[in-house]
């Protein structure tokens, strides 16, 4: 089904990995396309619950957008990201389920987009992330605009935007651009730990939750009140919640069925 990724389900977690390691996993129109394709079908995919991105090999996760493959082409730079990056990112950031980063390696310009868009990055201490666009006389694209200023401030977010500078992982955790750094050997065990407990957690409730810290940026303290109490009343009626509660009562642990 897929030529430049690989998509495999396991115990409620998709597991998708970019596989274009001889090009350090770039990104073509193809691979945007079916990026964009896989997250969908994973949402709508019931059995799933969690997923985890990665990049195939040990350097890279994703260098960026491939650029022998589509900007030397001409056309539109604009166009390309409206049709192919953007949808992409979109269809993370609207995804009502969990989204992890297992950074693998190197995650530079469009690649640390597709990164930063995640909920959670594990990074391998061997990884690290760069806004290089300004380095070939570009502006960051793909949501770094949107993601950077968020998680480090305005000021941090410039100087990474400008220099182009490679930050190496411990000071991405430092920066908060990443959740965890772990050594290299242990970073697929403790993605898989991770995915693990999202893969038995409320599923309904935590989609609720990334959508609505989503709007948080945007929205007033009233606009958040009532949109907590909405979705309060929407979890409310789900099973998880109604299993949730009865094993407080009972104190025991709560089997979630993600419903």
């Amino acid at each position: 089904m897929y030529q430049y990724l690989l998509y495999e389900i396991k115990d409620s977690i998709c597991h998708i990995t970019l596989n274009r390691p001889e090009v350090y996993n770039a990104l073509n129109n193809e691979l945007l396309s079916e990026i964009k394709t896989s997250i969908e079908a994973a949402g709508a995919d019931p059995e799933v619950r969690v997923v985890v991105l990665t990049g195939a090999g040990n350097k890279a996760f994703c260098s960026g957008a491939d650029l022998k493959a589509g900007m030397s082409a001409g056309g539109s730079l604009g166009d390309r990201l409206r049709s192919h990056y953007n949808p992409m990112i979109l269809a993370i950031r609207n995804l009502a389920k969990p989204v992890i980063c297992q950074l693998n390696g190197i995650a530079a310009g469009a690649g640390c987009s597709l990164a930063l868009a995640c909920d959670i990055i594990v990074a391998s201490e061997t990884a690290a992330m760069s806004q290089i666009f300004v380095n070939i006389g570009l502006v960051p694209d793909a949501g770094s605009t949107y993601f950077l200023p968020r998680l480090v401030g305005s000021a941090k977010a410039f100087e990474l935007a400008s220099s182009g500078r490679i930050v190496p992982a411990h000071e991405c955790l430092a920066l908060g651009l990443v959740s965890h750094v772990v050594p290299a050997n242990d970073l697929v065990n403790t993605v898989n730990a991770l995915a693990t407990q999202y893969a038995q957690a409320p599923t309904v409730a935590i989609g609720y939750i990334k959508k609505m810290l989503n709007q948080s940026h945007e929205s007033n303290l009233e606009q958040m009140l009532d949109l907590e109490a909405q979705h309060q009343d929407l979890c409310g009626h789900t099973h998880d919640a109604g299993e949730g509660i009865m094993a407080f009562l009972q104190k025991r642990k709560a089997v979630y069925k993600g419903k």
